[in-house]
């Protein structure tokens, strides 16, 4: 059953519930309630029996502002009369969820979703390596502009050089 189900969720739906807030990468209550195939109450029910589990770091409560902000960024105008303001779970936060929601299903989308959320980090890890190469690959060329810059500020005193030679003096014996 467990690789069956795997199969059943795409790898983008999951990528797509992830978000950026507080500059972490977070999954909001009612997502995750969908992936696990619960209400969004029973979710967090379940957290709040266990909430020493769940300390800020890896769970939170979006703020008025950043709600109707990421139902703007979303395109969503209304999310179905949600009573309260929707719980954010980091990643540290979602796995600590396999241990409260104890079904085979959660544990196997658990396990899909960090393998997502290593997917993520693994490419902001190359994206960042790309940059500073970048960055290195610009420091080397503005080297070489200026490099260039004095070869041929050199070739041009040398072509005038060339052009308007300085009578030479002869050093030897006259022709008279």
């Amino acid at each position: 059953m467990s690789k069956q189900y795997l199969q059943l969720i795409p790898d983008e739906i999951i990528s797509s519930k992830i978000y950026l807030l507080r500059n972490k990468k977070v999954m909001l209550d009612k997502d995750l309630a969908v992936l696990y195939g619960v209400t969004t109450g029973n979710l967090n029910k379940a957290v709040k029996r266990n909430i020493m589990r769940f300390p800020d770091d890896f769970m939170f409560q979006l703020t008025q502002h950043e709600f109707e902000n990421l139902k703007f960024q979303i395109g969503i105008s209304s999310w179905g009369g949600t009573r309260s303001l929707p719980y954010a779970f980091t990643e540290q936060g979602v796995a600590m969820l396999s241990g409260v929601l104890n079904s085979e299903k959660a544990i196997q989308v658990n396990i899909q979703i960090m393998r997502i959320f290593t997917k993520i980090r693994e490419m902001l890890v190359e994206n960042l390596n790309i940059r500073l190469e970048v960055e290195a690959i610009k420091k080397k060329l503005s080297n070489h502009d200026k490099n260039i810059e004095l070869v041929f500020s050199y070739l041009d005193e040398l072509i005038e050089k060339h052009e308007k030679p300085k009578p030479r003096q002869q050093i030897g014996f006259k022709k008279e």
